[in-house]
Order: structure tokens, then C-alpha cells, then sequence
């Protein structure tokens, strides 16, 4: 055996867990890790903006590119909506520096190795799984251990009711003047143009009063083209922000998969799928930062204990179910998805929404926040759920659907 814990990719999951598990208690025992990761090139994914919501004095705070005490919402007429989430700050953290700060922590830490290599198998064993693939050089690459942690994206999404995706492009600009609040940021304008099926809205982070991510960003079934998103975003940033003249110095873009698919978390004996591939994306957001450091909190504190490091559900099945429903009536345009949740943070306090938008709430705060959805559709949806068969990923819609 090479090791106990092999962990596969070092992106948000890979590091996280990497992390969590190498900062042992005092007297607590070290486990022996290997973090693999891709060689530079397309298997490598590009660098990228994690954001999250979470306490001040949060364990990456040092290393953030920005954060923000307030949030906006605003809804198609321009009506403002949201404030100060008490106890909360939305938190930016490029991938790059997460890396580069993790990976600082963990060198020279007894029993942790960094090694580079693609990995294009993870199978199960009466020895413990296997890691297979192959070097920057082809070499082949073989790594066996007590557990595998596997965060590689999943080829194809699991068979589901529904799935939409959350794609998007974003912009770093420099404008010519003043144009940004650095204390707020916008997480949902809805003043953009809406797409005939699904929503989309604006998202400003502001890096400065010249600076700034500006993103465009859908849920439907498909992303757009390169040049829908740069339609998009000029229409954005020139008719709605009316930011004026600009460079941009920088783009990201990304989809994000939101759909009611189980995602089988265990494969084979000592094989654990973790992140997106583990289902810690929450399927009617797609926030996946905050959900990977519950499942690596816990998976390291299990080990610690002397525990088998087994990663919990990501999401409880409560809010699944919700999320659920609400893709559902997004998909088939029951319910007005910018005024869905437009009206939660008019109705809502912020820090309320965003726990449950987090999947963060209990019973009883989801019943109050039931109170604000449009039960009819929503009851239609719930109701019919259950019949729907699980459809594999590309399958053409239920008979009669649009």
C-alpha cells in the first residue's frame, strides 16, 4: 500500500480535504496522503473564482481576493432588495492562490506527498483501490491505498427528472472612472435581457471603485456560444451598468450542472466521490464551496477519531426534495425564476435566504420560507415528481414536455 488516503485532482475538493485531513488536532494521528494532480495542459482546469458565504475569521480569509459585508438583489424594474447578512461575508478566493496557500501549509508536513500524474482509473480491490493512469511522460502511473478520494469531473451526469445547467461568463473590467461600490456586492440582477426558457441575471463583484468581476450568467438547458455570452455581456454592462468606456483585463467562464440526480458516492469499497462528482453542488444554486468544507471538516474529524473517513450526504434529503420541485417548475416556466428569488430576499432577511440557499436551514425555517413560494405551481410540481421516470443525461424531454 502507497499510501492511506490517495486523493485524486487538487481543485476546490482535492485541496480541501487535503488541508482538512493534514491539520490534525494536537495528538490526533497524521495520515500518510497523496494529492495527485494533472500535469500543465487541458486536463488541468484554468484558474478560477471560488466565492462563499461565511463568518468573518474563516480558515482561507488571509488568502482572499476580496470580500464584501453587503449584498444587493434587484429584480427586473430595478427594485433594490437585500442589506447586511448578520454574521456572514461573501468571500472571493482565485484557485491559483488557494493552491498556492494549501499547498504552502502542506510542505513538510510528515506523510503528505504531491505527486503529478493523470489519472484515468480509480478501481477497487481486495488489497484497497487503485489509482491508474499515466505521467507527464506516458509512463504508466499506479498508486494503491486504504481510501481513494475522487473529485475528477464525472464524464456523463447521473440519469435525472431534471437538469439545468448554471453557466456563465464573466469580465474583469477597469473603467475610465468610479463606477463600483467595494463594499457591495451584487449577487443577482435581474435587469438583463431573459432568455425565452430559464432565467439569467448580472453578478458585480467590485475589486475597487474602478474595478471589478461583471459576469453574465443562465440556468437553462444549454450554455450559449461564444459570441452569445460577449452579446450579453456588452448588452450588461453597456444599457444596465452603464459603466462607459472599459478594458477588460480578464474573463472566466464556467457551467455548473443543477439537476436532481443521485450521485453515487461510493463506487467501489474505499472509493469516495467528492465535490461536483460527489454531489456537493447544490442542485437549485449551484453553490459547491461551502458544502466541500462541511464533507472535508468531517471526513478529516471522522479520521481523527479513528474513524473510517466516510464523507456525509452533501445536502439532506429535505433539501433535496425542495430543490427538486423548483428546478422542475423552472424548467417547465411555472414559476418566474427572477421573481422567485427576487421576492425571497424582499421578504426574507438576507442572512435567512442565504443559509437556505446554502442548504444550511432547518425544518422550521424552511416552512417559514415556504410561506413566500408560489404554492400552486409548486404543489403541481411536487405531486407529479414521484411518476417522472429518471431520464439519462441528453434524453429528450418527458412526452409533452417543451
Amino acid at each position: 500500500m502507497d499510501a492511506e488516503i490517495v486523493i485524486v485532482g487538487a481543485g476546490a475538493a482535492g485541496l480541501s480535504f487535503a488541508h482538512h485531513l493534514c491539520a490534525a488536532p494536537l495528538g490526533a494521528r497524521l495520515p500518510s496522503v497523496v494529492l495527485v494532480e494533472p500535469p500543465p495542459g487541458p486536463a488541468r482546469p484554468a484558474v478560477r473564482t471560488w466565492c462563499h458565504w461565511g463568518p468573518p475569521g474563516g480558515p482561507y480569509d488571509a488568502v482572499l481576493t476580496a470580500s464584501w459585508d453587503r449584498l444587493r438583489v434587484r429584480d427586473r424594474a430595478g427594485r433594490e432588495a437585500g442589506g447586511v447578512p448578520r454574521g456572514l461575508r461573501y468571500k472571493m478566493l482565485r484557485s491559483d492562490v488557494f493552491e498556492e496557500f494549501v499547498l504552502g501549509e502542506l510542505s513538510g508536513r510528515p506523510g503528505f506527498v504531491r505527486e503529478t500524474a493523470t489519472v484515468t482509473r480509480v478501481t477497487g480491490g481486495p488489497g484497497g483501490p487503485v489509482a491508474e493512469g499515466h505521467d507527464a511522460r506516458g509512463r504508466p502511473y499506479r498508486r494503491r491505498a486504504r481510501w481513494v478520494f475522487d473529485s475528477r469531473p464525472l464524464p456523463v451526469l447521473p440519469p435525472a427528472r431534471t437538469t439545468l445547467l448554471q453557466h456563465f461568463r464573466g469580465w474583469f473590467v477597469r473603467t475610465a472612472g468610479p463606477r463600483f461600490d467595494p463594499g457591495c456586492a451584487d449577487l443577482m440582477d435581474f435587469r438583463t435581457a431573459q432568455p425565452a426558457h430559464g432565467l439569467s441575471f448580472g453578478y458585480v463583484l467590485p475589486l475597487g471603485p474602478r474595478e471589478a468581476l461583471v459576469e453574465y450568467t443562465e440556468f437553462s438547458r444549454a450554455p450559449l456560444d461564444a459570441a452569445g455570452y460577449e452579446a450579453a455581456l456588452r448588452d450588461y454592462t453597456g444599457k444596465v451598468l452603464r459603466l462607459g468606456s472599459f478594458e477588460v483585463t480578464g474573463s472566466e467562464q464556467g457551467v455548473i450542472p443543477m439537476t436532481d440526480a443521485r450521485f453515487p458516492r461510493a463506487p467501489a469499497p474505499g472509493v469516495f466521490r467528492v465535490g461536483t462528482a460527489g454531489g456537493a453542488t447544490r442542485p437549485s444554486t449551484g453553490y459547491t464551496f461551502a458544502a466541500v468544507q462541511r464533507q472535508a471538516r468531517r471526513v478529516a474529524d471522522r479520521y481523527h477519531r479513528g474513524l473510517a473517513p466516510v464523507p456525509p450526504v452533501p445536502h439532506a434529503r429535505r433539501s433535496r426534495a425542495m430543490d427538486a420541485v423548483l428546478l422542475r417548475a423552472l424548467d417547465q416556466g411555472r414559476v418566474d425564476g427572477a421573481a422567485f428569488f427576487a421576492r425571497l430576499f424582499t421578504a426574507l432577511p438576507p442572512e435567512r435566504v442565504l443559509a437556505f440557499l446554502d442548504g444550511a436551514t432547518g425544518p422550521l425555517q424552511d416552512l417559514g420560507i415556504g410561506r413566500h413560494v408560489p404554492w400552486g405551481p409548486m404543489t403541481r410540481t411536487a405531486l407529479e415528481l414521484p411518476f417522472l421516470r429518471r431520464r439519462p443525461a441528453g434524453a429528450p424531454p418527458h412526452r409533452g414536455e417543451p
